[in-house]
């Protein structure tokens, strides 16, 4: 019996996007703030033809009625939540940030990236409540 290959959700874009985060950390090194990461980020995704919106906003509602905003980093696409940190790494709280705009959002990819001092730690986090909605 043939193994069914597991899904990998936007595996081309995840590449596009996490090159450009390298491309970043190679041109700008460690110990930035985050804004800084944020402007060249969405440079290196103009330069490259990534459709994003920085700082987009999605409505969290509570039985329906909104009772306020997040503000995503980056929305890339139309289909992936991309997280910028800084620090020595990323902590349970932006995982567990990331995993609620997933939830709120409806998408699929969240992608948590961290400028270290060693380079650019990233992770995939896919919505598993997603097939829940």
């Amino acid at each position: 019996m043939a193994k069914e290959k597991s899904k990998v959700a936007y595996p081309e874009l995840s590449y596009q996007i996490v090159g450009c985060l390298f491309k970043v950390f190679n041109n700008i090194g460690p110990n930035h703030r985050e804004s800084y990461y944020q402007k060249a980020v969405a440079t290196e995704f103009s330069k490259a033809g990534v459709k994003f919106i920085q700082q987009y906003s999605i409505d969290l509602k509570y039985k329906g009625e909104k009772i306020g905003n997040n503000f995503l980093d980056f929305y890339v696409e139309d289909k992936v939540i991309l997280e910028l940190k800084t620090g020595r790494f990323v902590q349970k709280s932006d995982f567990q940030q990331l995993h609620d705009y997933l939830r709120t959002s409806g998408l699929e990819l969240g992608i948590i990236a961290c400028f270290t001092a060693k380079g650019v730690n990233y992770h995939r986090i896919l919505n598993i409540s997603r097939d829940n909605l």
